[in-house]
């Protein structure tokens, strides 16, 4: 063991100076009442402003409310923050509000399947009513060219025998008498003019059949189109973070009541006693 005349024992001497330093260090440092209070809004305001990633949304519903919990609940146990009765009324307040935001939007998002499912189902009514108006046009188009067809034929055929008639008038023919050609001309005549006739109706038939059949494939498809929409639009909303909204509200409220506690303290500290 050293010893100096002035300092003694040196060997004592450090043990005693490494003695104190270890107390030094060993001294718990109690956090003031500001610290506290700004490392909870801090907390909670991150949690205000916290995205979860995608749907469902509702999966982080219970952690995101445990971590707020835990947050509040080590505000408050803190011996240099004492909350009072209006603070812990404000934050079961605030607290049980959001609870039921969120759970109203894990509902909803419950029905993000069905939702689907109806859009899906409405999808193929969709293809289903335009299957059938395709066939059935087709069919009506398939109708009216073959109509159109043969009485197109058939005037092609009037015409001609018209004017072979025309001809026999003019020409020296034997055996056939004025009479009989001017009978079988205004037979034939007569013949053509209605087969004429009926090919406009008939491409007037055939117009109003298609028009028919329009109007009634846009009076099948329009609901349709609808229930697509509103499914589509419901998805998109239910595929969006709602509760982003509620979460932030909440946070923002438990910080001012935070911030109201604090005050009410500061009042209370410089009250003359």
């Amino acid at each position: 063991m050293g010893y100096h005349p002035q300092y003694g024992k040196v060997k004592d001497r450090r043990g005693k100076a490494r003695s104190v330093g270890n107390s030094t260090r060993e001294e718990k440092h109690v956090a003031t009442m500001k610290e506290v209070s700004d490392k909870t809004l801090k907390r909670i305001r991150n949690l205000g402003s916290q995205r979860f990633g995608s749907s469902p949304f509702s999966e982080h519903f219970d952690r995101w409310l445990v971590n707020l919990t835990d947050v509040l609940s080590e505000f408050e146990s803190n011996p240099n923050i004492n909350a009072d009765e209006q603070f812990v009324k404000e934050r079961s307040q605030i607290l049980s509000i959001v609870k039921i935001e969120l759970e109203e939007r894990r509902r909803k998002e419950a029905t993000l399947e069905e939702a689907s499912k109806n859009l899906s189902n409405s999808k193929n009514l969709l293809d289903a009513i335009k299957k059938e108006y395709d066939s059935r046009m087709s069919e009506i188009k398939g109708q009216r060219n073959r109509e159109i067809k043969r009485l197109y034929n058939n005037i092609d055929s009037l015409r001609e025998e018209l004017d072979n008639i025309v001809r026999m008038k003019t020409g020296l023919f034997r055996g056939i008498s004025k009479k009989d050609r001017e009978q079988k001309e205004m037979e034939t005549t007569q013949v053509l003019n209605t087969e004429q006739r009926e090919l406009e109706l008939a491409m007037l038939d055939f117009t109003e059949a298609q028009e028919r059949l329009r109007d009634e494939y846009e009076r099948k498809r329009q609901p349709v189109i609808e229930q697509i929409r509103d499914c589509q639009k419901k998805i998109e909303t239910l595929e969006t973070d709602g509760s982003r909204e509620d979460r932030w509200f909440a946070c923002e409220a438990l910080v001012d009541s935070v911030n109201a506690l604090l005050q009410r303290k500061m009042l209370q500290l410089h009250q003359p006693s």
